[in-house]
């Protein structure tokens, strides 16, 4: 009996655990949104880690209740389960330390305020470049960032600069955005000009 309520508890410890990965990465796919925190986003939005975590912990939770009461079942089970745990330990942690952010081409302050940046992120995984152009005002854990788009290669990315006080352009092949960047550091509705 004592080894029934013994595993019961390490099986809701698990569940807790993999509860508690799956509430931290929340607030940072809430953060990744436009208007996000940008130091939340980068501490909380790793979802191959942290959905990866809880979805391992809630299978050892549910092989925890389970008695493997035979030496060749624990040594079977031992042998499917440690590949697998391995691999996404793997997994998380080259995740965790490359990053999934993506690698930062260009970043251009505003002349007229140092707190409004803009930066140019290939977010591909492959060869061909996948531009992410943000907008990131304040600085610390207040500084947010603001979504100006992504252009992939086939849609002729040029540049994004700082065309005039507030006011962001990004040049493509086909077209031409100006954005006006309002005083509390939020993008207004873009002027868009085919080109």
């Amino acid at each position: 009996m004592a080894a029934a309520a013994w595993h019961r508890r390490i099986e809701w410890w698990f569940r807790g655990a993999a509860l508690v990965a799956f509430l931290a990465y929340l607030p940072g796919y809430q953060a990744s949104r436009s208007g996000g925190l940008v130091e939340v986003e980068r501490w909380l939005n790793h979802p191959v880690l942290l959905l990866g975590a809880a979805a391992v912990l809630l299978v050892v939770s549910m092989i925890v209740q389970f008695e493997f009461r035979t030496r060749w079942a624990q040594i079977g089970c031992a042998a499917i389960l440690s590949p697998l745990i391995v691999i996404a330990v793997a997994i998380g942690t080259l995740m965790f330390v490359f990053g999934d952010g993506g690698r930062l081409v260009d970043r251009k302050p505003d002349p007229s305020h140092p707190d409004h940046v803009l930066t140019i992120t290939d977010v591909a995984f492959s060869i061909d470049p996948i531009y992410r152009v943000e907008l990131r005002t304040g600085d610390g854990w207040t500084a947010r960032h603001w979504d100006l788009g992504t252009w992939e290669e086939r849609d002729g990315f040029r540049k994004a600069e700082w065309s005039g006080p507030n006011r962001i352009t990004v040049t493509a092949e086909h077209e031409t955005r100006e954005y006006p960047v309002l005083d509390d550091g939020r993008l207004g509705e873009p002027a868009v000009k085919p080109r």
